[in-house]
């Protein structure tokens, strides 16, 4: 028997050697060194030593981009929605590296979410203990700002020279009045941290912490002004509806379900134009389950991922899992 032919010489089990190499965890017990093969290049989380997006593949049509530019010459939030798995949130990511504005400033909202805290935090409680510590004579006690960070939105906001992104995402999970709450900041460009605007004029320049790593940000007499408006991305699952005056502030995309074309083209952006070869099937079966009920696209990267690491997707109803429908009722 030759080597190829022990390899697909099939186990107890019914399966091949070769199928067996891809578990890693087979439910006997037994404890194995083994070697975790690489990740998903979409589920690689080590950053660039400066912190800068990475550079994934984005794949969106030329209308897509115009409305982008559109929000971004007018200095206005782009309104975005679409199924889960379009690349909502992705789109801020793309933007900040094709501008190449930084880290995007990510605010994830939920029903607990306030405009507040995404603005800043003060830590009275910390400042107060630094105060009561026993210090060595002429050691100086850290000022305010020590204890006062910008959020996302502030730091976005409180940006001097080119402008960050800031992903406002899934607003439409929110409460009621916070897209109200934006209102204000977005026409403005401005917001008041009370605690410094209450110090005496010769404490009237304070250096605050932000929402980056390490990084500082400049506050006069309590006013955080913007002086370049942040590339503003915000993302709804189309829960619910938002007040006609905040929709008119900003700008509609919304971004549809891609066709088989654009499927291939995402596949080839993620893994290679080699994947392509083996994948015709399972794009024409993930076609099939979406009509049938919610899937998102990245599901289907998966599904071509580990048909590239050598899994059969057909064995034990598998590939039914990886392509499970996202709907309630799927």
């Amino acid at each position: 028997m030759t080597r190829q032919q022990e390899t697909e010489a099939p186990t107890a089990t019914g399966s091949t050697a070769e199928d067996e190499e891809w578990r890693l965890f087979r439910g006997d017990g037994r404890r194995r060194d083994v070697v975790l093969p690489p990740a998903p290049p979409w589920r690689c989380f080590a950053e660039p030593p400066d912190g800068t997006p990475g550079a994934s593949p984005y794949v969106i049509g030329r209308e897509e981009t115009d409305v982008v530019n559109a929000a971004v010459h007018l200095r206005r939030p782009l309104l975005v929605t679409g199924h889960p798995g379009t690349g909502k949130s992705s789109l801020a990511t793309a933007v900040a590296h094709e501008l190449n504005l930084g880290p995007v400033l990510h605010w994830p909202v939920n029903s607990r979410s306030t405009l507040q805290e995404a603005l800043y935090r003060y830590d009275a409680i910390g400042r107060l203990q630094e105060s009561n510590l026993d210090r060595e004579p002429g050691e100086t006690r850290p000022g305010i700002g020590c204890f006062l960070r910008l959020g996302p939105v502030g730091t976005a906001f409180a940006a001097t020279e080119r402008p960050r992104v800031l992903l406002v995402d899934e607003l439409d999970k929110g409460d009621l009045d916070l897209p109200n709450d934006l209102l204000t900041i977005f026409e403005e460009g401005t917001f008041e941290i009370p605690e410094l605007s209450r110090l005496p004029e010769e404490q009237a320049h304070v250096d605050v912490l932000t929402a980056d790593p390490h990084g500082t940000a400049p506050v006069t007499r309590g006013m955080v002004r913007c002086t370049e408006f942040p590339v503003v991305v915000i993302t709804s699952n189309g829960e619910r509806d938002f007040p006609p005056a905040f929709r008119r502030r900003c700008l509609p995309l919304h971004l549809g379900d891609p066709d088989e074309t654009r499927l291939r083209e995402i596949i080839a952006g993620h893994l290679g134009p080699d994947a392509l070869a083996g994948a015709g099937d399972l794009v024409q079966a993930f076609l099939a389950q979406r009509a049938l009920g919610e899937l998102a696209t990245d599901q289907l990267l998966n599904a071509v991922f580990l048909r590239t690491g050598g899994v059969r997707l057909d064995a034990e109803g598998l590939l039914k899992t990886v392509l499970h429908r996202l709907n309630a009722d799927g």
